[in-house]
């Protein structure tokens, strides 16, 4: 399948990339650039209700049964992805199972930063995608984490250790993803297009603009990891390379056979090449006090976050078109 370098292209050159880039370079000369933690937390909440608002009225114009399998299947995946994760890095690396367990769990998970750019990646080129993807976000941001908690807990349970991972269970079931992108998934499922029209130049009009800033924050966090990275050793760098390449191309195959557009074959291989560095971080340190969390957060935004953003969105794409068109 030829590799469509215009598109590529087009996208290490778009405003996002470029401000995320910056943000990678200040961190080197110690230019703090980051947003105050209350803009972030603004910014996140932010992202939440305008993914989940759009979702929900795509879903209250264009419902069907046909989204039961595609949800049901990214569900198993959801589930599968730590595993796959847990065993490739005992074959890649040398890190201890408690820490691969806690590395899973953050890779099992999904990115909603990552998420939001596949959608303005898609958007901005008018290309089709089905109306539930939301929807898969908030079904592979559960079971990843959790599962991925589990495989690290194998052979040390006791009673301290069941009470911390229930608290973890608890802090993903109602922590803030969750609960805000299901209840905003609702009202715009509620309001319809109609009721959504009031409020779309603001969460529509800002999302490009808040999205190159908040990645700027990104960059400057990654390029702040990368000690950490290099402490690693390079069997976790080439884990957080070969691993979004493996899902992502995984995502496109299900997506296809699924009945999922090359949009949406492209959303959901997206997501399964992500990976959480908002809701697996506070789960994992709840669940898992003695892992070391620089060692998943390190390479999921030093690396595979960057890769996922300015080569692993168009090369989804390009292999779900070059794929949907065969099959």
């Amino acid at each position: 399948m030829p590799i469509d370098l215009e598109t590529v292209t087009t996208n290490l050159t778009s405003i996002s990339i470029m401000l995320f880039v910056l943000g990678f370079v200040a961190a080197q000369f110690s230019a703090n650039v980051r947003l105050p933690p209350q803009v972030y937390d603004a910014v996140t909440l932010f992202f939440l209700v305008a993914i989940g608002l759009k979702g929900g009225v795509a879903l209250h114009e264009n419902w069907s049964a046909g989204l039961i399998l595609p949800i049901l299947v990214t569900l198993v995946l959801g589930a599968l992805m730590p595993v796959f994760v847990y065993g490739l890095l005992g074959v890649m690396t040398r890190v201890d199972p408690l820490n691969r367990g806690s590395i899973a769990a953050h890779y099992g998970s999904t990115s909603l930063v990552t998420f939001t750019a596949v959608l303005f990646y898609l958007d901005s080129r008018a290309l089709e995608y089905e109306s539930y993807m939301a929807s898969l976000l908030v079904v592979l941001e559960i079971p990843g984490i959790i599962v991925g908690i589990s495989l690290a807990m194998r052979g040390h349970v006791s009673a301290e250790s069941s009470s911390s991972f229930s608290r973890a269970v608890r802090e993903v079931f109602t922590g803030k993803t969750v609960i805000v992108l299901i209840g905003a998934t609702i009202a715009g499922a509620i309001a319809g297009s109609r009721g959504y029209a009031t409020v779309e130049p603001f969460f529509a009009g800002l999302l490009p603009g808040l999205l190159a800033l908040f990645l700027m924050h990104l960059g400057h966090l990654a390029g702040s990891h990368l000690r950490d990275l290099r402490g690693a050793g390079p069997g976790l760098f080439f884990f957080a390379v070969v691993f979004p390449m493996v899902a992502g191309f995984i995502g496109v195959v299900v997506g296809l056979s699924v009945g999922l557009t090359p949009g949406g074959a492209t959303v959901l291989a997206t997501l399964l090449a992500s990976a959480s560095y908002i809701a697996a971080p506070a789960a994992v340190s709840i669940a898992l006090p003695n892992a070391n969390l620089s060692l998943a957060i390190a390479p999921s935004l030093a690396v595979t976050f960057p890769f996922n953003l300015t080569i692993g969105i168009p090369l989804y794409f390009i292999a779900a078109s070059g794929l949907g068109a065969i099959l």
